[in-house]
């Protein structure tokens, strides 16, 4: 006979999140692991102690959890055994944990589909970490997860590359893991930006994306940090649109959605499938330009096909000012009523600092914390992830000392 005992440790509610069932034979342990799952939220965490019968950790479920976590026994092998009698399909995504034989039970917990095997006495932050991947990965088949952000340059060499990679680096410091995305597939730059070596492309991503999970994705990025992952082209590839498939990119966003809390897209200066998709599914879209009249011509002309031709709400556009001088001819006024936004950043000119930090591949966070280039974009990444400033901030400070705005 099966003895089994359910303890919920989330209350039932109307939205009660992903499903975790923690089975074993030891109830002192299932209770500790109990615990421990309980600084994730959206999480309704179950023990199961089975204590003679079958060794199926899954027999005579209802309904089957979103996860399993298998504390094994020294019925390790009957227990793992029995996972691999269920079909691939309607096996939840796995964690092991328990006295498990080294070479012939991780070769048999990996058969039976485990995401990781966590050392005993199990650590909280471990714990959680792991079951925290589980759940980003869930989120990418679901296509929830983090926000998308796309910048897109107004007209030819606005600076939207370089507001990419350094939005990219604070989200990263501020906001939590973040991937930056380079779609410009024959003149990307944002590799050279961070001093990255791409070591497979974009390309390569989205010809595979069809097997790939969280983890593979991972891999198939650069790694400026740990909390900044970076897929591009590599040098010297020849990459045309057509090669490209829409279903391919959208799996690939979806992918990356439910891997990072960020993804940050720099676009090519140009409106296709591929940008398309991009822009409609963004939660915010950066159109980058500077004070000529060519800028607010095109500037003008991009943000009507944004709102008109692919229905984008005026409030996910921000419309960015770099290299902003208050002295020229094109106001920021200007700007706003020909583009009818009611907000503009402005991020000042210091040429010099931002080719240095691009020419060493240093993020402007790092090279030069206190320019008036780096407060702004600071402010800018702020702005997107809510951060309300009470007092009059520093940037704005230095930004009228040195502009008289």
């Amino acid at each position: 006979m099966l003895s089994t005992r359910e303890a919920p440790v989330v209350a039932a509610t109307e939205k009660q999140g992903k499903r975790l069932l923690i089975s074993g034979r030891d109830a002192t342990t299932l209770n500790h692991l109990k615990a421990l799952s309980q600084g994730l939220p959206n999480l309704q965490v179950t023990t199961r102690l089975v204590s003679n019968g079958h060794t199926d950790p899954l027999y005579g479920l209802e309904q089957m959890p979103d996860f399993l976590l298998l504390r094994v026994s020294h019925l390790w092998r009957e227990e793992l055994a029995a996972l691999l009698q269920h079909p691939l399909k309607e096996r939840p995504p796995l964690l092991v944990c328990g006295p498990l034989d080294e070479r012939e039970g991780m070769r048999l917990a990996m058969q039976a589909g485990a995401r990781d095997f966590l050392p005993e006495p199990v650590a909280a932050e471990e714990l959680q970490a792991a079951i925290g991947r589980m759940l980003m990965e869930a989120n990418a088949e679901q296509g929830t997860g983090g926000k998308l952000i796309a910048v897109m340059n107004a007209k030819g060499g606005s600076g939207a590359s370089m507001l990419a990679c350094n939005l990219a680096h604070q989200l990263s410091t501020r906001g939590g893991r973040t991937l930056l995305l380079d779609l410009d597939l024959q003149f990307g730059s944002v590799a050279h930006c961070l001093d990255v070596v791409p070591t497979h492309s974009h390309v390569d991503v989205l010809k595979q994306v069809e097997s790939l999970d969280s983890i593979a994705l991972r891999g198939y990025c650069n790694h400026f940090s740990p909390t900044l992952h970076v897929l591009g082209g590599r040098t010297g590839e020849l990459c045309l649109t057509q090669d490209v498939h829409l279903d391919q990119l959208e799996k690939l966003l979806r992918l990356a959605r439910g891997t990072y809390d960020w993804v940050v897209v720099d676009l090519p200066r140009q409106i296709d499938h591929l940008t398309g998709v991009t822009l409609e599914q963004a939660d915010r879209i950066y159109v980058v330009l500077q004070q000529s009249l060519s800028h607010l011509k095109d500037g003008t002309r991009l943000t009507r096909i944004l709102r008109d031709d692919l229905n984008v709400q005026s409030n996910r556009i921000q419309v960015v000012v770099n290299r902003y001088n208050k002295a020229s001819p094109v106001s920021l006024k200007d700007i706003a009523d020909a583009l009818r936004c009611t907000t503009l950043q402005a991020v000042p000119n210091d040429y010099a600092v931002v080719s240095e930090s691009q020419n060493t591949g240093v993020p402007l966070e790092l090279h030069a914390p206190r320019s008036g280039v780096t407060l702004a974009l600071r402010e800018v990444t702020q702005n997107l992830i809510g951060i309300e400033v009470a007092e009059k901030s520093l940037f704005k400070r230095t930004f009228n000392r040195l502009f008289g705005g």
